[in-house]
């Protein structure tokens, strides 16, 4: 069981691509933590045009990764009403239920 303040990492985890520059990757491959981590298109093609010499490219399991981006899209979704995305709402309650409606009208869609 994990106590407050303990710093060890875990053993996998699940990144957003805002994650795959290679300093992050090299700060959790030396923790031992196995990352998934989708590549930015960007970084595919430099390192395709570097041919041989770009490397091979980071393992990455698409199973794994499926149900954060379903979160990550949802996401994106719920920001696209701008009263979510700034929170114009001062109290967490009203916050909520804006979420809420949201959620609801994006169903109905």
């Amino acid at each position: 069981m994990r106590r407050a303040g303990d710093r060890r990492s875990p053993a996998s985890g699940r990144y957003l691509q805002a994650y795959a520059h290679r300093p992050t990757r090299e700060a959790l491959r030396r923790r031992g933590v196995k990352a998934t981590i989708p590549q930015k298109s960007d970084q595919i093609s430099r390192r395709k045009a570097k041919g041989s010499a770009g490397g091979r490219q980071p393992a990455f399991d698409a199973d794994i990764h499926r149900p954060c981006n379903v979160v990550e899209r949802c996401i994106d979704r719920l920001k696209q009403f701008r009263a979510i995305a700034t929170r114009y709402a001062k109290r967490a309650a009203y916050f909520h239920s804006e979420v809420i409606i949201t959620c609801v009208t994006l169903h109905l869609q």
